[in-house]
């Protein structure tokens, strides 16, 4: 893993369509934003989070705010509570104290189906796509939440059903161009390459019609033509459908390209919060990722 000193330096101040990576398509092939504008996105705040197991504190008072339409890096050493914080805001965990707030919505306590009602969508490191379903039907899955016919109406193939099948189908489609698997959508999920996979995760999120997405290590175990293939449709997202982004990733180069901020996490402690560029050069910093080198390295300077 590289660390802060190693990573890639990153340029001057990044503008909407300078992430250092090509987004797919150009903007009259972005699908349309449904929430219409960065303004329609709320920020999510985390204030003095809190999260205890037995003894042992995986998160310490942790606080950051994600601004609307950026991409927040949340990063640190294994161990450092970002899974932790993870499981807090998509709800798989409570915490003993602190809140989360998204928008006018206080997502603490609230099970993980509603906090996805409220758009926000997760996609984990490990992939969980149906490998014998379609891509298309896979992709599909991600427009549960937004059908309004009943079973019943669906069986019995009325044309209300009908009309909505299509209308999500057509969705399912453009997204799917979007991130560049439009070639790819009558093959099993499965089939794909495993760069295509973590795309198809993506795009299945994306389905759901999010206004926040929180990426558990996007680019891991990809190639490098696979991470910048990836890096390219997180910066899309953002750039072209205004959607905030809550990224955890070890791969320190991806992170200084995309982030707009970064929060730095080290045994449950938010140590550093900040500009990348500020980051990457904070002394707790790179303690945090050297350890003790770094301290020998200062006492003997």
């Amino acid at each position: 893993m590289e660390t802060p000193e190693t990573a890639a330096t990153p340029g001057p101040a990044k503008d909407r369509s300078s992430s250092g990576v090509a987004v797919p398509g150009d903007a009259a092939e972005a699908p349309a934003p449904v929430h219409g504008t960065i303004a329609d996105v709320p920020p999510l705040h985390v204030r003095d989070v809190t999260v205890r197991f037995a003894g042992l504190t995986a998160l310490d008072a942790v606080g950051f705010t994600v601004r609307p339409g950026t991409v927040h890096a949340l990063i640190g050493p294994n161990g450092a509570g970002k899974s932790t914080c993870f499981n807090v805001l998509s709800g798989v965990c409570r915490p003993a104290s602190g809140s989360v707030r998204f928008g006018d919505h206080e997502l603490t306590g609230l099970p993980p189906h509603r906090i996805a009602g409220l758009g926000v969508a997760r996609i984990f490191q490990n992939l969980a796509l149906p490998p014998h379903a379609t891509v298309e039907d896979s992709l599909l899955l991600g427009r549960h939440r937004l059908t309004r016919t009943g079973f019943l109406a669906a069986g019995l193939r009325l044309p209300a059903a009908a009309r909505e099948e299509r209308r999500h189908r057509e969705r399912v489609r453009e997204i799917a161009a979007f991130v560049g698997l439009e070639d790819c959508l009558d093959r099993p999920a499965g089939s794909l390459p495993y760069g295509q996979q973590k795309l198809a995760e993506l795009a299945r999120a994306l389905c759901m019609e999010p206004r926040i997405l929180l990426l558990d290590e996007p680019v891991a175990g990809m190639t490098a033509d696979e991470r910048r293939r990836t890096a390219a449709v997180v910066a899309g997202v953002r750039d072209s459908l205004g959607i905030s982004i809550l990224l955890v990733e070890h791969d320190m180069g991806v992170v200084m390209r995309l982030a707009d901020a970064v929060t730095v996490l080290d045994f449950g402690r938010r140590i550093a919060d900040g500009a990348p560029e500020d980051v990457q050069n904070d002394p707790a910093v790179v303690r945090a990722y050297l350890g003790e080198r770094a301290d020998e390295e200062e006492s003997t300077s």
